[in-house]
């Protein structure tokens, strides 16, 4: 078995230097087109949702006092919703963030039935803030941004090449506008001809406009990204909601591996020590019945072999206890019961173990050392691998997500283990599920296998989730 260790220190966050006008102006303009196109297009959108929307809704509404009134009026939150996801897909073409998908679903889990089911979108705020935005927001605000996006794409480029296509335009002496302009300036038109005038001035607006175009079609795309962002966009009742999921469906699997494990160790029982407990109580009550005859050498005999029968089920009693919190485990913590593993499994073992990992909770230890261990034992009795590595390490915290316990188990057999259910794998899934954790199975035919848990930490000072397997 070969150890070592890895250092979890993560090297300090680099301050971005600062960006020069004209970088940050060509920045602008990279996403320019895209914030162009988006703003012509939700436009088109916009229309077509107010018409939609407004149809469906007022006909549902007008026939609520029917029974057909409340499914239309669930059919138009449904289109809304429709609307409203297309938005925030557009909204991609701008290059700013992407929006996080809501919660749709806030009932709890056990919630179920055919009015409940068809009355889930009234009762779900999301779906109004959808309809509300595609019916009335956006209408709105994408028909203003449309005609500033198209004036200052008409006028910049129209400006910048009216040199060539102004020539081309019928006019008479009323449609030389540029001679009244050089009538009314003519301290800075002296002299000039009229056509001359007019090529300027278009292209000074040309000018202008071009050089200011990603500064609005930008502007008011953010703008319109920010209104998504409310209306559109998750809340932060969606992640209570989703931790209360989530934290349900934790303690199921945490329940249903509880079982499982409760299952096993009873069979373990059953097929081990209790058979020998039979076999010694059987040895003792023919010791005694060999000792009141007064034959001695058959009574050594029968002591000597329930001595081994009682050495034989108290050392299986030691097995199955340290399958379930091993002293070492407790004692010496993740770090030192996975080396421990790892030296008494029948294959070599490499160990790569993060230090970190001995300040992990009780629960989560637990449940890590038994997930490696029916992992080290299923590679060894049917993997055909002739070595296995074991890799240990916390991954720190982000501004986005929290830290996670990381551990792999990668053997070189010949491959093909998946999940399936009542199998060994699948309830080592829901040991992790219980710690809110996932597990991954990586095992094309031919090897090698991968097989990583992970599991998120609890914040420093956070309270214990209680979700752990026992």
């Amino acid at each position: 078995m070969t150890t070592t260790t890895t250092d979890a220190a993560v090297a300090p966050p680099q301050k971005r230097p600062a960006e020069g006008f004209w970088a940050t102006y060509g920045r602008w303009w990279v996403n320019a087109p895209g914030s162009a196109l988006y703003l012509i297009v939700v436009f088109a959108l916009a229309m077509t949702s107010i018409g939609v929307l407004t149809s469906f809704f007022s006909a549902g509404v007008g026939l609520l006092v029917l029974v057909i009134g409340l499914p239309l009026v669930v059919l138009t939150l449904l289109i809304a919703r429709v609307f409203g996801v297309v938005d925030r897909f557009l909204l991609r073409l701008t290059g700013l963030p992407q929006i996080a998908e809501p919660e749709w679903n806030r009932d709890a889990p056990d919630v179920d039935g055919f009015w409940m089911t068809l009355t889930r979108p009234i009762r779900n705020g999301h779906y109004w803030s959808y309809l509300v935005h595609g019916m009335i927001v956006n209408p709105i605000i994408a028909t203003i941004s449309f005609a500033l996006t198209v004036t200052w794409l008409s006028v910049g480029l129209g400006g910048l090449t009216y040199w060539f296509w102004g020539i081309f335009l019928p006019r008479g002496d009323v449609g030389r506008w540029g001679q009244y302009v050089a009538d009314f300036m003519p301290w800075l038109f002296d002299g000039w001809s009229w056509w001359a005038v007019e090529v300027v001035l278009h292209l000074l607006a040309g000018i202008v406009l071009t050089f200011t175009l990603p500064w609005v079609v930008g502007g008011l795309a953010r703008m319109h990204h920010a209104i998504a962002q409310g209306m559109l966009g998750r809340w932060p009742s969606d992640d209570l909601a989703a931790e209360v999921r989530a934290e349900a469906a934790a303690r199921g699997a945490a329940v249903q591996a509880e079982d499982a494990a409760l299952r096993r160790l009873e069979r373990d029982i059953h097929d081990g020590p209790q058979q020998r407990l039979v076999r010694l109580q059987m040895d003792l009550a023919a010791l005694q019945r060999r000792a009141e005859a007064g034959d001695t050498d058959a009574a050594a005999e029968l002591a000597r072999e329930a001595q081994l029968h009682a050495k034989a089920a108290l050392d299986e009693m030691r097995a199955l206890s340290s399958g379930v919190a091993p002293p070492l485990l407790q004692d010496r913590g993740l770090g030192a019961a996975l080396n421990a593993l790892g030296a008494a499994t029948a294959l070599p073992v490499t160990l790569d173990v993060d230090p970190a990992v001995d300040g992990v909770s009780p629960e989560i230890a637990r449940t890590v050392y038994f997930v490696v261990a029916e992992l080290l034992t299923n590679a060894v009795k049917h993997s055909g691998a002739s070595e296995v590595t074991v890799r240990a390490a916390i991954r720190p915290a982000t501004p986005q997500t929290q830290a996670m316990l990381d551990v792999w188990v990668v053997d070189n057999g010949h491959g093909g283990a998946h999940m399936s259910p009542g199998h060994g794998l699948e309830g080592l899934r829901d040991r992790v599920a219980g710690l809110r954790g996932i597990l991954r199975v990586e095992s094309p035919y031919g090897g090698p296998t991968t097989i990583g848990a992970h599991v998120p930490l609890p914040a420093p000072g956070a309270a214990d989730a209680g979700t752990g397997v026992r």
